[in-house]
């Protein structure tokens, strides 16, 4: 009989470096205090995570008083950097996007196994809710709604 093991994503945010779309490096030192936060991390060339970006898009109202990091793990910058320009994310200054490159330490943080995966934290920088595969719209905004 198989074992099953409850995961229980870490309460913080996870101690990432990333190298981001304009070539800099960015920590959570960068995000501004007292604001939400959600990590989604992802892969460029993964469909679904695509298909959020692009469900996402109708609701960025609703995201735009929360920092939006996305990370992704060993691909080019280049990658990033497409996925940037394709969803024309320059127009949503909350959005960072960037690459771990291939410490995979916030991939072991979430110990994510499929993407897109979305973790949303309050104002006090604690968890809020973890998705390991994407929620509905309709849930994804009404808990953006709630922080």
């Amino acid at each position: 009989q198989a074992q099953t093991q409850t995961y229980t994503p870490p309460p913080h945010i996870p101690p990432y470096k990333i190298l981001t779309t304009d070539s800099v490096y960015a920590t959570p030192a960068n995000l501004k205090k007292n604001k939400p936060v959600m990590v989604i991390y992802f892969a460029p060339d993964c469909s679904h995570c695509q298909h959020l970006m692009y469900e996402l898009k109708p609701h960025m109202a609703d995201l735009r008083h929360i920092q939006v990091v996305m990370i992704t793990f060993a691909e080019p910058l280049k990658a990033s950097q497409v996925f940037y320009r394709d969803f024309d994310l320059k127009k949503y200054p909350n959005f960072t996007v960037g690459t771990e490159g291939y410490s995979l330490e916030v991939q072991r943080y979430y110990q994510v196994r499929t993407t897109p995966y979305i973790a949303l934290y309050g104002k006090n920088g604690k968890l809020v809710k973890a998705w390991e595969k994407a929620p509905t719209m309709d849930e994804l905004v009404a808990e953006v709604k709630k922080v």
